[in-house]
Formats: C-alpha cells, sequence, structure tokens
C-alpha cells in the first residue's frame, strides 16, 4: 500500500521510500524514513495534496510524491 492511499484519520508505518535522485533525497530530508509512523491529517477538496503527521509536525505532499511511499500497518483512528 502507498501513502496517498491511506484513509483520512488513519494511521500506518513508512516501510520504503522510492522515487529516484533529488526526489528521494528530499522526502528522506523531510523526515519521511522507514519505521517512521505517519497519519493522514487532511485532504485537499480535489484530493491532492494531502497533509500528513510525522515526527511532531505536519508536512503537505502532492498525491504524485505520495505513490512513492510504501507504508503498512495501516489504521484508521
Amino acid at each position: 500500500m502507498t501513502l496517498d492511499q491511506l484513509a483520512l484519520g488513519g494511521s500506518a508505518v513508512v516501510t520504503a521510500v522510492g522515487g529516484e535522485g533529488a526526489l528521494r533525497r528530499r522526502l528522506l530530508d523531510m523526515g519521511i524514513t522507514p519505521k517512521t509512523a505517519v497519519m493522514m491529517r487532511k485532504k485537499a477538496p480535489m484530493g491532492d495534496p494531502v497533509e500528513i503527521c510525522l515526527r511532531g509536525y505536519e508536512l503537505t505532499l502532492r498525491l504524485e510524491d505520495a505513490r512513492k511511499i510504501e507504508i503498512q500497518g495501516a489504521k484508521e483512528q
């Protein structure tokens, strides 16, 4: 499952960060690393972008970037 498929209010753990080159490096620099817990906080009215909560802060991502992040253990709150 990828991060863009996580339900609103759901939480999961990052298992892998995909992408290539600068995109992957940027995602890792923002704190999206394997074994990090994430929660889907908000979705824009048209679904893109999404806001996730991780490591005590909120981060907004485009769906295109969220599709490159593998997650597991998705639970709804």
